[in-house]
């Protein structure tokens, strides 16, 4: 059994800065294409994101409105108008040697985010451009400065969070809004999410304790084991009567621990001041407005209309909060042609797992919802059985039809009950053992009788009428 994270008494405050790459044909401010995963090093990059003396930004309106579109979702007070500031620092992969971004008029101020029964606190989102990247090798550093001017949000939120776990769900919560919304693919695995994490470790009922920031996490796995180190080792140095000390740390994979990266700057060493070249840029009510109908469904709404359809809870949950899945079971809902819980459960249970199985997302398939819908309708109305609906799933997959596969293969479950009594005959005649078995009340038997009449009907007949029938030919119960 694992060891407690925190000693009686104590509790960890979490907060969250998340970067989310936003879905734009183009960078921040210039007219670099932003789409540059996978792409040979330095090839998408132009003098304006370079810094080259004498080039001039030029804000993306559709980076501004995804902005605006997370901030209205995330229920953010939204500014009159739009202003930039330069935030000074030098670091080799920041050509630069400052970032365009906001200071004191971000584009969303305060929100909040449902987080099962409560919400955490949005303390702020705005725009800014990213850096490059840069490759460690043992004798020298390589750029890559494809990245450096894409269009990000950084969403911080206050110290509402308490427990790694509270924090990955956070950050899974935080993925499924702005795929919904479109504006990100948010996949760690392309840094398109990034997030740093600030904790602190207090005696319950004291003040926040001293903030040690992990920077530049690039997973949910990540996430939660850089603050369970934290948070253990925090408790620790609380608990020898010390003093935890305001750091910048890293995360090191390998060992699962924390370490001193940098000494943290403070809010001064950064110099803001409002970017020259970018003058403010109001942002009209009407806009604003526009913007706001614009959005689609978010997904705690969802989760909402789910439960009153009559799905579990974790089912709800579950699908709201999965994007790609929740789309299809609407389409598929739409149809009528299946029960919502029906839809959900082999959704969720086979024919998620079938694709996770195969390492396939379900938009690359062929499976339309009207196909998915009727094989769930055969299975529903006891048309099929479950192991004949699992069998054709795989062929739905390459856009097979199910009713023509059932149809042309004489998959309809048998549900003549004379034709099966005399199944039910051949089987105990030729088990003789296992009936007599039966009889003694050794219902371990039965399974094997049940399993020899699904044979001989090749799957098709219902294994409770089976059961059923073969206990009363049997004299039993």
């Amino acid at each position: 059994m694992a060891a407690p994270l925190l000693p009686e008494g104590f509790e960890a405050a979490i907060g969250l800065e998340v970067h989310l790459h936003l879905r734009t044909e183009t960078k921040m401010f210039c007219g670099c294409r932003a789409d540059y995963f996978g792409s040979p090093p330095n090839t998408h990059v132009c003098p304006v994101c370079l810094g080259l003396p004498g080039t001039l930004p030029v804000p993306n309106k559709r980076a501004v409105e995804y902005g605006l579109a997370l901030a209205l979702a995330l229920q953010s007070q939204v500014p009159e108008r739009l202003v930039f500031h330069r935030k000074n620092y030098f670091y080799p992969d920041l050509p630069k040697n400052y970032q365009i971004t906001q200071y004191d008029l971000p584009i969303g101020l305060g929100g909040r985010l449902p987080l099962g029964e409560r919400a955490v606190r949005i303390k702020r989102l705005h725009l800014e451009e990213d850096a490059g990247k840069s490759l460690h090798l043992e004798d020298r550093t390589l750029l890559d400065l494809n990245r450096a001017g894409s269009p990000l949000i950084e969403l911080v939120t206050e110290p509402d969070l308490r427990t790694p776990e509270e924090a990955r769900l956070f950050l899974q919560r935080i993925q499924a809004l702005v795929q919904t919304l479109g504006l990100s693919e948010a996949s760690p695995e392309e840094g398109k999410l990034r997030a740093d994490v600030n904790v602190s470790v207090r005696r319950k009922g004291e003040p926040l304790g001293t903030k040690v920031e992990v920077k530049n996490l690039n997973s949910f796995k990540s996430v939660q084991r850089a603050l369970e180190y934290e948070i253990r080792r925090q408790a620790e140095v609380l608990r020898r009567g010390e003093r935890v000390r305001q750091a910048t740390m890293a995360f090191d994979e390998g060992s699962g621990k924390t370490f001193p990266m940098r000494t943290k700057e403070e809010e001064a060493d950064y110099r803001y001041f409002p970017e020259p070249d970018l003058p403010p840029v109001p942002i009209p009510r009407s806009w604003v407005e526009e913007v706001r109908k614009g959005l689609p469904e978010l997904p705690w709404e969802k989760e909402a209309r789910y439960l009153a359809l009559g799905l579990r809870p974790k089912d709800a949950e579950a699908l709201a909060y999965t994007p790609d899945l929740a789309r299809f079971y609407d389409q598929a809902l739409a149809l009528k042609e299946a029960s919502p819980q029906a839809l959900a459960n082999w959704l969720l249970a086979d024919l998620a797992g079938l694709l996770n199985e195969r390492g396939v997302p379900l938009e690359k398939t062929r499976l339309s919802p009207a196909a998915f819908a009727r094989l769930v309708r055969l299975f529903e109305r006891g048309e099929i059985t479950s192991r004949t609906a699992k069998d054709l799933l795989p062929e739905l997959l390459l856009g097979e039809d199910p009713e023509a596969l059932v149809e042309g293969r004489g998959l309809r479950v048998v549900a003549d009950e004379e034709a099966l009594k005399r199944v039910v005959q051949e089987v105990i005649q030729a088990m003789p053992e296992a009936a007599r078995s039966v009889q003694e009340g050794k219902m371990k038997a039965l399974d094997a009788l049940v399993g020899q009449v699904m044979r001989k009907t090749r799957g098709q007949a219902r294994p409770d009428l089976v059961r059923s029938l073969l206990l009363k030919a049997l004299g039993v119960g």
